[in-house]
């Protein structure tokens, strides 16, 4: 919805059908009635950022009903150029609801721009001071609205600004928060996946000694700021160019690598998923607010903000001056793994590991066995170069011929052939880490598309 201003006719005529509306469903489902709109000074009443602040709201409100025991008999919403409305029809006496809702509105800074009206099955509305509750307070200067308002003793413009920034901070907290939690769940949902080929899962740490599941979860557990973080900077530098989101959150990448290294005192559980993951969390928060956010979109956003990491990383690299595995395998083979992987738009996710990780969802089959067969893909279709650091080129090949092969045959391979090759790559001390961090993604995209409020 473009953003526009309202004319006083329009604010007159959604006035009238509001009442209209209120009454037809105090009329039909009785009890009382809860009318949530947005409270915005100026003329513009719908905005990317208030229908984000009304669906804060609404969702707090519906949770806070839900705690209180107070079953929700029908809701409806309009979102219209006045602005968002719900109306939520309940089953409780209209004074405890106004007493829940002027908590809520008082319970955060945001709460200052959430109208929360209640009606009695008369129709009569409830107020704050009826009920000794303190009244609202000035979006400036804090002091009560009662004595401000009056003698507009704040311009339009300054109400304006404050109430987006209120919006903004609010909005983009709570969606980059709800995408870093998923981040953290898609680590999670990686290192459970059980039986993996040489990988620390629930059953044996794999190929490596010094690290288990503990470890991962540890590790998981104190990167899930970091994501939120990545999220927050890609839906604030939405309308700048990728890049910036990029140079945002490559330095919050080399701290996250520290704190990682604190957790697991000294152990590389999640480097290469510090720098992908992130990278994704920044893409799904450039895409708040699009029409379209399905995996193909996130995908190419994350190719968009990645956009020349590779060439800028490796430049000038030789096989006489490389340092790091990455920059090694790149001399030597002209690999460039994750950062080629990013900068394409992790095509191993979203044409091998993803469908096939979804299919198996669908037929029914577990977590465990849909996640390993999605992993198998991506490794028998990448240049794992976790695999070939411990190993080399030719078994890493000669591992991507073997899996294709199986895979030709048991696209879902059973747990017994899970189990013999996690034994045939721990006994080689073969590692595929680049496609476990590959299979976190895959998870990570699948729950970002079961949750489209995210974007709207």
């Amino acid at each position: 919805m473009t953003q526009r201003e309202v004319t006083l006719m329009e604010v007159l005529d959604n006035r009238e059908q509001r009442v209209a509306r209120q009454r037809r469903l105090l009329r039909e489902y009785g009890g009382s009635l809860i009318c949530f709109t947005m409270n915005i000074p100026g003329p513009v009443k719908n905005n990317l950022w208030i229908r984000g602040g009304y669906r804060l709201g609404k969702g707090l409100l519906l949770d806070l009903l839900k705690s209180a025991g107070i079953p929700v008999l029908h809701q409806e919403e309009v979102c219209a150029v006045t602005g968002c409305e719900g109306f939520f029809c309940v089953d409780a006496p209209a004074e405890i609801v106004k007493a829940l809702t002027v908590r809520l509105e008082d319970s955060r800074e945001v709460g200052r721009l959430f109208d929360m009206d209640v009606l009695s099955a008369d129709g009569s509305k409830r107020s704050r001071e009826e009920l000794g509750m303190a009244g609202r307070t000035c979006l400036i200067c804090g002091r009560p609205a009662s004595v401000c308002g009056p003698v507009r003793a704040h311009s339009a413009a300054e109400l304006w600004q404050r109430a987006q920034q209120l919006l903004r901070q609010a909005v983009a907290g709570d969606v980059s928060r709800r995408i870093g939690a998923l981040a953290g769940k898609a680590l999670l949902y990686e290192v459970c996946t059980t039986p993996k080929p040489g990988l620390v899962d629930r059953e044996n740490s794999g190929a490596h000694e010094d690290m288990d599941i503990y470890t991962f979860l540890g590790s998981s557990a104190r990167l899930q700021s970091y994501f939120a973080r990545c999220a927050e900077a890609g839906i604030l530098t939405r309308e700048e160019a990728p890049e910036e989101t990029f140079r945002q959150i490559r330095l919050a990448g080399m701290l996250a690598e520290q704190e990682m290294f604190r957790e697991t005192g000294g152990i590389n559980t999640h480097k290469g998923a510090v720098f992908s993951m992130g990278i994704a969390c920044a893409a799904a928060g450039r895409l708040f607010g699009c029409e379209e956010y399905g995996a193909g979109e996130l995908m190419n956003e994350c190719g968009r903000i990645a956009e020349g990491v590779a060439r800028q990383d490796f430049d000038g690299v030789t096989v006489d001056n490389a340092k790091t595995v990455g920059e090694r395998l790149f001399a030597a083979y002209g690999i460039t793994g994750i950062r080629g992987q990013a900068e394409a738009g992790f095509p191993a996710v979203l044409y091998r590991g993803l469908p096939v990780l979804r299919k198996g969802l669908e037929m029914g089959l577990s977590p465990d066995r849909a996640g390993a067969a999605a992993l198998l893909a991506m490794l028998a279709d990448t240049d794992d170069t976790n695999l070939i650091a411990r190993s080399d080129r030719e078994t890493q090949l000669r591992v991507r011929r073997e899996i294709g092969a199986l895979l030709e045959k048991e696209p879902y391979p059973e747990e017994e052939i899970l189990r013999a090759l996690d034994r045939d790559f721990t006994r080689q001390r073969l590692s595929p880490g680049g496609s476990a961090d590959l299979l976190a993604l895959c998870w990570f995209t699948h729950f970002v598309q079961g949750e489209p409020e995210l974007f709207w």
